[in-house]
Formats: C-alpha cells, structure tokens, sequence
C-alpha cells in the first residue's frame, strides 16, 4: 500500500515525550511511556492486520551483537523496533522506541556505520519512491514539513539514514520507506551521542 504525501504527513501538533532507558533499570515514567506504546493498537499496512509494535522492547546486552564498542555502537532491532546505543566507555546506554520500513523488500539487516551528521536535514526521494508514489514532491527543504525531522545520521548504505519524523503516529509502527525513524526529541540526543563511525547493526 502506497503513502500518500500530504501535510499531515509531515507535521504533527503532538509533542511526544522522551523515553530513555537508564543505565540500569526503567523509572516509573519510563514504565508509564512503554505501557502507553505496548497498549495501542497498530495497523500493519502490509499485512492489513493490527499489531502490538513492542513486546520484546526491553534492555540488551550489546555483547552478543558487537566486538567491541569502538566509537560507540547502534543496535537497530526490527523486530521489537527499538534502538540501543552504547557509549565507547560503556558509561551510556539508551532505548528508543523506532518506525522500521513497512515492508521486507525494503529492509535492509547488516553492519554499517555512521558516515555523516546533519542537522536540519533536506529530503529527495529517491527514483523508486518516486515510482511508487508519483505524486511526491521532488525535493522538501529542512523546516518542520521534512519527513526526515530535525536531525539525521547517514549510513554507509546509500539512501539510509536514522533520522526524526515531524509525524510521531510512526514511531513503533512498520511505517517507513527503508530508513529508522525516532522522535524528533530522541534522534537530537542520538546525534549528540554518536559520531562519524559509530557502529550500527541492524537485525
């Protein structure tokens, strides 16, 4: 099922609070946030059926997925659709809820890495976007209608990026065209905790 661009589309009025994982345990607003995330209902636009989008959303241990944690490491977990990220020293650890792409053929699972950080990011479809949905805008400059929010990490994989999104109904849902999506308030906390290099997996 093809998106459709529309305003709405790129804007939002609601503002949605961060949820981020301590080093150790969640707080009760934490606790508060996940129930409010788990508890509503999903259209998978795929699939045409409804579906919880986080019921393995929950802390990991970055061993299993990393050699080491040298500039810091991104775990983009799909399935749960949530985004770990540990700090080089281990010091920092973070869980954001995610919108992964809404189809298989257009996720991609693997090691990459951050080659690039923007701030007020622009946006061009790419040419299969354009195939899909004809009637998309050729090119959207930053500003609060950009679909790729307010700050974006370029991956080593042309056309993939962890960015923000202006319409937080995505988040926790398979709603994108390939690339991870966070709240605008969590991707900024992201781009000031990662750099050029991190490491990121996605799976």
């Amino acid at each position: 099922m093809n998106t459709r661009f529309t305003r709405r589309v790129f804007t939002s009025s609601a503002l949605a609070a961060p949820m981020v994982l301590g080093t150790k345990a969640w707080s009760q607003t934490d606790d508060a946030l996940l129930q409010d995330i788990n508890a509503e209902s999903l259209a998978d636009p795929v699939a045409g059926t409804v579906r919880r989008n986080a019921s393995n959303f929950k802390s990991k241990d970055w061993k299993p997925y990393f050699s080491n944690l040298r500039n810091g490491v991104i775990l983009v977990d799909t399935h749960s659709r949530a985004l770990h990220f540990w700090s080089e020293d281990e010091s920092i650890y973070r869980l954001f809820p995610i919108s992964v792409p809404e189809s298989d053929d257009l996720t991609r699972l693997g090691r990459t890495s951050i080659i690039r950080k923007r701030i007020g990011p622009d946006w061009r479809p790419t040419a299969n976007m354009l195939k899909r949905n004809p009637d998309w805008p050729r090119y959207i400059p930053p500003g609060p209608e950009n679909p790729l929010g307010t700050h974006a990490l370029y991956l080593s994989w042309q056309y993939y990026r962890i960015h923000g999104t202006q319409d937080t109904r995505k988040i926790g849902r398979r709603s994108s065209n390939g690339c991870i999506g966070l709240y605008n308030e969590q991707i900024a906390i992201m781009y000031d905790l990662t750099k050029v290099g991190t490491q990121v997996l996605l799976i």
